[in-house]
């Protein structure tokens, strides 16, 4: 005889369910939202169902050109995940030993997950503004033209832009790497040195194989959090826009289903993203067990 579930848990299930429903009630609603008619709104009950205002977005009907900072979003994310995973696992590395400073330097590090984002972004924003008037002081004094002719601003994409970025990437980049790396058996490298392997020899055969699922964590981190990132973007990125800004513009203009399709696109992007990430730990981890198998069999 099965014990019989007390009331508490259908209580408890119940609130669960309506925290889900919470956290993606609104995403499912744009989902459906999305797939209006031609003649739908922004509201329900649905007025039909079709692709039309996917095939509006596409065409760029009535927007400004969202490919734009599509393509800007997806260039920086791409350029901060990699960057937070190369430094968070340099730097997961190095605080294997403390050395004079770490302490300072580790809370340094991730001060600016407690700093509010829009502060964040007004400070690197005036930072490089200082650097634009700098540079315009220097053509000053020195008369040099070719500066007039062709300096505009320090602000852009891939200066201001991806130190925002990295300000909120790299904190969880390298909480992720630390907390790996503490837990990580050293055991392992002695052997591999033990069998005449090099330090490098080691980190790539051993060490980064051991680590890599978490690695695959810190680049999703990388990705989508740049990819979605809004306030620290608002100051910082110059003239170029990211697609977060862009839809926050777009709010305020757009009328139809089309922000709608947006948003669910960007959605499916970055669930892609997820799913990507989540098939390299699967064959990872596949091959980790296949050659642990191999290497039995050798043994034996």
């Amino acid at each position: 005889m099965s014990e019989k579930r007390p009331r508490s848990f259908y209580v408890l299930a119940a609130v669960f369910a309506l925290f889900v429903l919470f956290l993606y009630g609104p995403v499912i609603t744009i989902l459906i939202l999305s797939f209006q008619g031609p003649q739908g709104g922004l509201t329900f009950p649905m007025n039909g169902f079709s692709v039309h205002w996917f095939e509006q977005l596409w065409q760029g009907a009535g927007l400004v050109d969202i490919s734009i900072g599509l393509w800007n979003s997806l260039k920086l994310g791409l350029l901060v995940m990699v960057l937070t995973v190369v430094f968070s696992v340099m730097a997961g590395l190095a605080f294997r030993r403390r050395f004079r400073g770490s302490t300072l330097l580790f809370y340094t590090a991730i001060a600016s997950l407690i700093m509010p984002s829009i502060i964040v972004s007004l400070g690197i924003a005036l930072e490089f503004h200082i650097v634009d008037d700098t540079v315009m002081k220097i053509a000053d004094a020195y008369d040099v033209e070719w500066l007039y002719d062709n300096y505009q601003t320090a602000t852009g994409l891939f200066t201001s832009g991806l130190g925002a970025h990295l300000s909120w990437t790299l904190p969880f980049g390298l909480l992720i790497m630390f907390a790996v790396f503490n837990r990580f058996d050293k055991s392992y490298e002695e052997a591999a040195r033990d069998l005449g392997a090099t330090s490098w020899q080691t980190i790539r055969h051993v060490v980064l194989p051991m680590v890599a699922p978490s690695v695959v964590g810190v680049a999703l981190f990388g990705f989508t959090l740049s990819w979605d990132e809004l306030p620290r973007s608002s100051q910082a990125m110059g003239a170029a826009n990211t697609l977060p800004i862009q839809l926050q513009a777009l709010t305020t203009t757009v009328t139809t289903p089309m922000i709608y399709a947006l948003g669910t696109v960007t959605t499916a992007i970055s669930l892609l993203v997820i799913a990507t990430a989540l098939t390299t730990v699967f064959i990872v981890q596949k091959r980790r067990r296949r050659h642990g198998s191999d290497a039995g069999q050798g043994v034996v």
